[in-house]
């Protein structure tokens, strides 16, 4: 492969491109082609603006936004591409309060019996990466349950939520037990916050594949991925298997179409535990997709927790779902720590509650942690 001539064209095409071009993934079949072209991209940094490509090493691939991609034939025996689709969170919000009500514990906490669970574990040592909008540093439900993390927009700059929905995610998994305020599911777990979506809650799959590099780096335990999209992604998969093989649990939302036989990706991907979200009284919420790509669903529908400048916001979505099965992860891992991401998606998807008024009652069913660190014991 000619990598000057592709550096060539691609640098002239990435400074003809606006903020309106169409974000495309470069993916490089050879691992050498592929350390050759980011030497070689490095070398060029000082007539090229560096910051218009993203570099995913573990995809081999490449981001950039490019409005003419025909010439790339020419070396289509060497690569291939693909569109670097927007990535959109799972989640519904609803009206900002600034009191925490009723007792600090949020319906879904307690519906899941995370505080049953409690006198044996609190999650203590587990470390989780909350791939999001950032979160609080400041929230009080929240101190001492935060790691530095990393900001994937503004890397200059510590992840701080200026959207709301991080913040929110990281409540529910890991908020903790104060005299005033709410706890979490897992209240003894460390959260690395990972901003890689914006203020508008957008993000791209490019932004995705580097926060999974990042976790797998910092030897996170679980990933929370609280989003979705519809379309596939060959290198999101290839960065989703890497992070499972590494050890890592990924949970993902299964999206809030209200569709019957078919999830957002990443939740697809059987590499991660894919959630759909219950109401009260173990109904499926109206809003969540479901069927049989779901490996299990929790609470999700109108759930409390934390927000930017010390409040709180009721929302709703599969977001908030795949929320309380990381938390509800973190206890049993926290306890096991040996056990593998197949053996904890088998043990989470045996030990349901089954949901009502729903058919396949003896196959899929709601989050039951008493029941999930019973059968953990016979591993």
């Amino acid at each position: 492969m000619n990598i000057a001539g592709f550096i060539d064209k691609l640098s002239f095409e990435i400074s003809k491109a606006s903020s309106a071009s169409a974000a495309r993934m470069i993916q490089f079949h050879n691992t050498e082609h592929f350390q050759r072209f980011i030497e070689m991209w490095h070398k060029c940094a000082e007539s090229i603006d560096d910051t218009k490509l993203k570099i995913m090493h573990s995809a081999q691939a490449v981001s950039c936004r490019i409005d003419d991609w025909r010439w790339m034939a020419l070396f289509a025996q060497h690569i291939g591409m693909e569109q670097d689709n927007a990535v959109q969170l799972a989640a519904v919000p609803s009206t900002i309060s600034t009191a925490m009500p009723g007792k600090g514990l949020p319906w879904g906490v307690k519906q899941v019996k995370a505080p049953q669970a409690w006198k044996k574990t609190i999650g203590s040592q587990i470390r989780i990466g909350v791939v999001d909008t950032g979160v609080d540093f400041n929230h009080p439900d929240l101190r001492g349950k935060l790691l530095h993390g990393v900001n994937l927009i503004h890397t200059n700059r510590l992840p701080v939520d200026d959207n709301g929905h991080g913040t929110h995610i990281a409540g529910i998994i890991a908020a903790g037990s104060r005299t005033r305020g709410m706890t979490g599911v897992a209240p003894g777990a460390m959260l690395a916050p990972i901003k890689a979506f914006d203020h508008n809650g957008s993000a791209f799959v490019s932004d995705i594949i580097l926060a999974i590099e990042w976790c797998i780096a910092n030897k996170m335990n679980i990933i929370n991925m609280s989003f979705g999209m519809r379309k596939r992604n060959k290198a999101l998969l290839n960065a989703v298997t890497n992070a499972s093989q590494a050890g890592i649990i990924i949970v993902a939302s299964s999206g809030n179409d209200g569709k019957q036989r078919t999830i957002d990706y990443p939740a697809r991907y059987t590499h991660t535990i894919a959630v759909g979200a219950t109401a009260k009284m173990r109904k499926i919420a109206p809003f969540s997709n479901r069927g049989a790509a779901i490996d299990i669903y929790a609470p999700g529908d109108k759930i409390v927790s934390a927000w930017p400048q010390g409040n709180y916001n009721e929302m709703s979505g599969t977001s908030m779902a795949t929320s309380h099965v990381s938390g509800a992860i973190a206890l049993l891992l926290s306890l096991y720590p040996k056990l593998t991401p197949y053996q904890i998606k088998s043990i989470i998807k045996r030990s349901i509650q089954p949901l009502r008024n729903y058919k396949a009652r003896r196959t899929i069913g709601e989050l039951d942690i008493s029941r999930m660190l019973h059968l953990a014991d016979q591993y």
